[in-house]
């Protein structure tokens, strides 16, 4: 396999992100879908043991999951229940959804419904040592079509952190308004759907705080903005 990454051309984590350079540029993927189809056990023990390098992967095979899901069933986004449980990719045999990927493996187990703040019922194939902690930055990562998600990056461990981190503040800066006259702010949609992701209202401030968004010492009034679910063609941001 070519790749345009550091990471040795044959592991999970670089097939992940070749996939997505691939779905990128609009060149074949199948073999790559192939190779991560194909992995097992205990090549996916990076995956199972080192934060950075599960969630740069997951994310990766999300936002290729998702793009190929929408290329190739694109009569799902019309019922995004049925869109988000349908399987996206196979990963070391086991067929995973973008609901799976997100909310059963980079949330923990947490339910989509609740607020971020109840367990989800639903099982995926991979067991509890493949979740990972709670971050709310994911919900500026990934992308799932709709006008209202943010750009697709490519991700690698060693520089997962900040790549997120940048990318929050890049999805912040153009959706939170804060209005100092009224003390109040205007946030995303997905800051309501996961607020217990944040720690609450008070945990959401914070960390809007922590991204510049609201001055230091600040603690405005939170209002959401509704959610765009408009398809939109491909949105990347991954350079050259």
């Amino acid at each position: 396999m070519d790749s345009a990454t550091g990471d040795t051309e044959d592991t999970p984590s670089a097939v992940a992100r070749q996939l997505l350079e691939r779905v990128r540029r609009e060149q074949p993927t199948e073999a790559h879908e192939q190779a991560l189809a194909a992995f097992d056990e205990r090549a996916l023990t990076e995956i199972r043991t080192d934060r950075q390098t599960a969630l740069a992967f997951w994310l990766n095979v999300y936002n290729a999951g998702a793009q190929l899901l929408l290329d190739r069933r694109p009569a799902l986004f019309e019922s995004r229940w049925r869109f988000f449980r349908a399987t996206a990719v196979t990963v070391a045999g086991i067929d995973v959804s973008l609901d799976d990927i997100e909310h059963g493996l980079m949330r923990n187990r947490q339910s989509k419904y609740g607020l971020g703040y109840l367990p989800r019922l639903a099982r995926c194939g991979f067991d509890a040592a493949y979740r990972l902690p709670v971050d709310p930055r994911i919900h500026f990562a990934l992308n799932c079509g709709a006008a209202s998600c943010p750009a697709i990056l490519s991700y690698d461990a060693a520089t997962v952190d900040q790549a997120l981190d940048d990318a929050t503040e890049q999805y912040l800066a153009q959706h939170v308004h804060y209005d100092a006259a009224t003390d109040r702010v205007r946030v995303p949609r997905v800051c309501l759907w996961f607020i217990g992701d944040f720690g609450g209202p008070a945990g959401l401030r914070a960390f809007l705080r922590d991204h510049d968004q609201i001055p230091r010492g600040a603690s405005p009034s939170l209002s959401f903005d509704g959610y765009d679910w408009t398809r939109v063609p491909r949105r990347f941001d991954m350079g050259e």
